[in-house]
């Protein structure tokens, strides 16, 4: 009786999915129309300049984030710069044999450095040698804080101790107490993968997330360290499990603040929808699909996998399989399954 209770729910199931997964399509945009980490309307000229062997577009957009103070584009468009040099640096080099002082060269010649020694297999002595090149760079631009975040990284990969690392994350905030990038680095610091532990990590995300502005991506940190503490596959107590879903519960808060398909927070969606996924949070990982639009973030998919974009498409089908599931075969008080899309 019990094996044929089992098999007759699992046909139900399947039916379910069956019936209505297809129409949960209808709200996501097409497999063939996700983009992998797709530069914004900013970057994208620059690196179609770089790719030509050209810096001047490159140098422009940088200047521009420097004269206006916008630490956090700066910081993203210095990482995504840095990623097309590990490959093609013919343009960088042109850029700082021309200007061997500019600001912006300089920190983009560090994340460069920086990025190459993290692959090293001598990652510590190869880190120690570029420490100068940030150096270089912080001191180009006094009150830029993206140096600091370089140099946070630096730290945690030369297994700097807990006072040098609270003298640099000083350095940090003097110049920008809010910048996301700055945050994220220290957090990384902080977790149990590294010189911290879950608890060290999540108190921190959660200061900050308390301190952060009305939709600053610092509002997900703690999201963030839920990822980190996943990820160990460690067993989780019911007071982390809680300090979990209150996590993804602010992300989805400070997510439902911005337009469906924006750009800006896809990385913080992309995170928090991995979070959700690994809870089991079917249909609320299904809105965050839905949200994040056209736009997958290599992180987190790359902490599981070679085929980010894969993964992420396999995890979006696997969610609407299972919020399908979970549907009336035949509807509800007269509302049909596309209700529920």
């Amino acid at each position: 009786m019990v094996r044929t209770m089992s098999m007759l729910h699992a046909a139900m199931r399947l039916a379910r999915m069956i019936r209505h997964t297809p129409r949960l399509s209808e709200s996501l945009v097409p497999d063939d129309a996700v983009l992998l980490d797709a530069p914004d309307e900013r970057l994208g000229p620059a690196l179609v300049a770089a790719a030509a062997g050209e810096y001047g577009t490159a140098a422009e957009l940088l200047a521009t984030t420097r004269e206006s103070a916008e630490w956090e584009n700066r910081d993203r468009y210095v990482t995504r710069l840095a990623a097309f040099a590990r490959n093609r640096d013919e343009w960088l080099t042109g850029w700082l044999a021309a200007s061997p002082r500019d600001a912006d060269a300089l920190l983009v010649k560090a994340q460069l450095a920086v990025d190459r020694a993290w692959e090293s297999p001598a990652r510590a002595e190869r880190l120690r040698e570029v420490g100068p090149l940030i150096d270089a760079a912080a001191e180009a631009e006094a009150g830029d804080p993206v140096p600091w975040r370089l140099a946070l990284d630096h730290a945690r990969g030369t297994h700097a101790t807990h006072t040098a690392f609270e003298r640099l994350w000083a350095q940090a905030v003097r110049r920008s107490s809010h910048h996301y990038g700055c945050h994220v680095a220290a957090l990384q610091y902080l977790s149990a993968q590294w010189y911290g532990s879950h608890r060290e990590c999540f108190d921190f995300a959660e200061d900050a997330a308390e301190d952060a502005l009305p939709g600053s991506l610092v509002r997900a940190l703690p999201v963030r360290a839920a990822f980190a503490q996943l990820l160990t596959g460690e067993p989780v107590t019911s007071v982390q499990n809680d300090r979990i879903d209150r996590a993804a519960d602010l992300a989805v808060e400070l997510s439902a603040g911005y337009e469906r398909g924006d750009p800006w927070p896809a990385e913080v969606r992309n995170v928090l929808t991995h979070v959700l996924v690994a809870r089991g949070r079917w249909a609320d990982a299904l809105e965050q699909f839905r949200r994040i639009g056209p736009y997958a973030t290599s992180f987190p998919w790359t902490s599981v996998t070679d085929d980010p974009l894969g993964q992420f498409l396999r995890a979006r089908d696997g969610v609407r399989m299972e919020v399908a599931s979970t549907m009336p075969l035949r509807g509800v008080g007269g509302r049909s399954a596309a209700h529920y899309a």
